[in-house]
């Protein structure tokens, strides 16, 4: 059985686009081929640009180092240079708030400090290419509408194409004007945000 079978879009620069879907119908295989994780058998995939995937947010991460070196560690696997990441540095550790903890190894880190530090670096890299997978469920409620506005911020302001992946529609409408529902390895909708929860929704009934 394939993951995700014959499935085939474009997305523009500057585009946000949710992709809705229930468990196991091929959204994160469909987001891990983009960002590179894994391959599909047929067909191809073209990225333009630099991507920034909040999927697994604390992937990457080496427990022994502090959250400084993490900090370098990730930047340098994301493709930047070691003067970029040292630009970008304190505004990462100031969004994930953890001035006094940024010198302590990772593996003292709770899991939320751990996530809250992923998400911070991955948001403030810059990317062209935004893609998040239901990562919005980082830290506590004021947290969380941090990381909302921050995403718009880089949506509205950089021209930055996001990909979200969700099944909180609500949010997915804050931020997407598309929508694309898939089923089963394959895609029932793109189109318009609205009409795809609808389909997205009604599919849950079945």
């Amino acid at each position: 059985k394939k993951a995700v079978n014959n499935v085939s879009f474009d997305i523009q620069s500057g585009e946000s686009v949710a992709l809705f879907g229930r468990n196991g119908a091929g959204k994160s295989t469909v987001l891990k081929m983009i960002t590179g994780v894994c391959f599909p058998t047929t067909g191809e995939i073209t990225v333009n640009g630099r991507v920034s995937a909040l999927l697994e947010l604390t992937s990457g991460f080496d427990p022994e180092f502090t959250g400084k070196e993490n900090i370098y560690l990730k930047g340098q696997l994301l493709g930047l240079k070691d003067a970029e990441i040292k630009e970008l540095e304190q505004e990462i550790i100031n969004f994930a708030e953890l001035e006094e903890y940024i010198d302590q190894p990772v593996r003292t880190y709770s899991s939320g400090m751990k996530a809250r530090l992923g998400f911070s670096i991955n948001v403030n890299i810059r990317p062209e290419i935004l893609i998040v997978d239901e990562a919005l469920s980082v830290g506590d409620e004021e947290f969380k509408r941090k990381c909302v506005r921050k995403i718009n911020e880089i949506i509205s302001k950089e021209n930055v194409t996001l990909l979200f992946v969700t099944h909180a529609t609500g949010v997915a409408k804050e931020f997407c004007k598309r929508g694309m529902v898939m089923e089963k390895g394959k895609v029932t909708f793109d189109g318009d945000i609205d009409q795809a929860i609808e389909i997205y929704n009604s599919s849950l009934k079945k």
